[in-house]
């Protein structure tokens, strides 16, 4: 008969073998905490101001310029210490600091995107419809179309005139400013409605936004609604009907970043997906000391629809950066490659109770736990994704752990409940080490998501012993 085992050796076994799996905020100190809510405060700020990509990269810029970053000069050479970034279009940005071995064992980077779900505008948008104007959508990414109605939005973008001026646009953000929304229809006539499937009940081409409807003070004429938008917009902007063809305009929610629940420990907001991880991102490149590996920060565009186009990690601006930083120190490219390592820092999915039938308790990441690793993303049989090697996962681990950092590990949701991809196979394409790590986030791709300030601290600690492991 085995000999029975003392309360004391099981917990000793117990703690020396199996998960623990308490609440992050009972493995930290009270003064962590504190300062998780600290950083959070300046991250809720970046959120208002950075609401689309092109002004996430011209947040990144200024603060990269005052913590002494330079454009990069393909023709210059640089020492260890050095601090460059390269803006690809206003929408995408590379930041790097040379690390006192340079490239020669490969390169640190840390890949996020800036895209959000939003609703663009058309080439040719302005339209009179029974006495109101309407401006025509297009949604990007994936969205619950939905949940975008009725709800207060505000207009950014850049619009590029005829004769070559460049205006940029935020319109909805500051009290007295006005707002936008789309018509969703009354309980009273929504019975045919109701009786749709979600994905039916409203249609693409019906989520117009509701412009105005006061028209020019005339005895004759049609479109006189319509007219009289445009010559507001003509006023304010200095545009034509016709400048439309030549902008990047966006509808995006109007709310504010702010704190959520009793105890402040999550932050509501617009746009976690994904620049929670972007703002960690960028913070630890500002703040790194003495790397031994050349880091790279990559603020991306595009990744809500696959990535593709010259300013997503679908296209070769990274490559090409890498390969500039590798010629300059007499080293061919596709050494450098092999031996880089990436941290490919996207959100992941939350575990939710409300909707506990779609996720695998045992392989989510949860509030509170810290910075979520996943090891692959993609859908059912993992189609669309890379795979982390466990010598990878082991590493980043164990920097983690060294540092004090939090971590948790899962997958999102359960297998052939759906799934999702993040940059990491476009990276891994290029022969680097990639494992996804990000911030567990609640209600992803809604206009208002919800993340733990705990989880945001932990990403941005993570990152930054990534880049500074010797």
């Amino acid at each position: 008969m085995a000999e029975k085992m003392e309360n004391e050796t099981i917990k000793k076994l117990k703690e020396e073998l199996l998960i623990n799996r308490k609440n992050g905020y009972f493995q930290i100190p009270d003064e962590k905490v504190k300062e998780a809510d600290r950083f959070c405060e300046d991250y809720k700020k970046f959120l208002n101001e950075g609401k689309t990509e092109r002004e996430v990269v011209a947040y990144a810029v200024k603060a990269a310029e005052k913590a002494g970053f330079v454009p990069y000069d393909f023709n210059k050479q640089y020492k260890a210490g050095d601090k460059v970034y390269y803006n690809n279009r206003d929408k995408a940005l590379i930041l790097a600091v040379i690390g006192t071995e340079g490239c020669k064992n490969g390169v640190r980077i840390a890949a996020s995107h800036i895209d959000s779900p939003r609703l663009d505008l058309k080439p040719h948008p302005l339209f009179e419809k029974d006495d109101i104007a309407w401006l025509k959508t297009h949604y990007y990414g994936g969205i619950k179309k939905y949940q975008w109605m009725a709800t207060p939005l505000s207009l950014h973008g850049r619009v590029v005139l005829k004769d070559g001026t460049k205006v940029d646009v935020r319109l909805g953000e500051e009290d007295g400013e006005p707002q936008f929304c789309i018509t969703d229809l009354l309980i009273h006539l929504a019975a045919e409605q109701m009786d749709k499937k979600m994905s039916k009940a409203i249609e693409g081409e019906s989520m117009n936004i509701l412009a105005g409807s006061r028209p020019v003070r005339a005895d004759e004429g049609d479109n006189l609604v319509k007219l009289n938008i445009m010559k507001l917009i003509h006023e304010k902007y200095g545009m034509t009907e016709e400048d439309f063809v030549s902008s990047d305009f966006e509808f995006v929610p109007a709310h504010k970043a702010t704190d959520i629940g009793f105890d402040h420990s999550m932050i509501g907001a617009y746009g976690h997906d994904d620049r929670v991880c972007a703002y960690p991102a960028l913070m630890a490149a500002l703040n790194v000391k003495n790397p031994k590996n050349t880091v790279i920060t990559v603020l991306a565009d595009r990744e809500e629809i696959g990535s593709d186009g010259n300013t997503g990690l679908n296209s070769q601006f990274l490559h090409y950066f890498i390969a500039d930083l590798a010629q300059s120190e007499g080293l061919r490219t596709r050494y450098v490659l092999r031996k880089s390592k990436c941290l490919s820092a996207d959100v992941t999915a939350a575990y939710d109770p409300n909707y506990a039938s779609v996720y695998e308790s045992m392989n989510s990441t949860y509030l509170n736990n810290g910075v979520g690793m996943c090891k692959y993303t993609g859908a059912r049989g993992k189609s669309g994704t890379s795979e982390a090697s466990a010598e990878f996962v082991a590493e980043v681990r164990n920097i983690f752990e060294q540092n004090d950092v939090l971590w948790q590990i899962g997958e999102l949701g359960k297998i052939d409940a759906g799934g999702g991809g993040t940059v990491a196979m476009f990276i891994a394409n290029l022969d680097i080490d990639v494992l996804d790590v990000g911030v567990p986030v609640l209600s992803m791709h809604s206009p208002f998501e919800v993340v733990s300030k705990l989880d945001v601290y932990m990403t941005y600690k993570g990152i930054k012993a990534f880049y500074e492991a010797k």
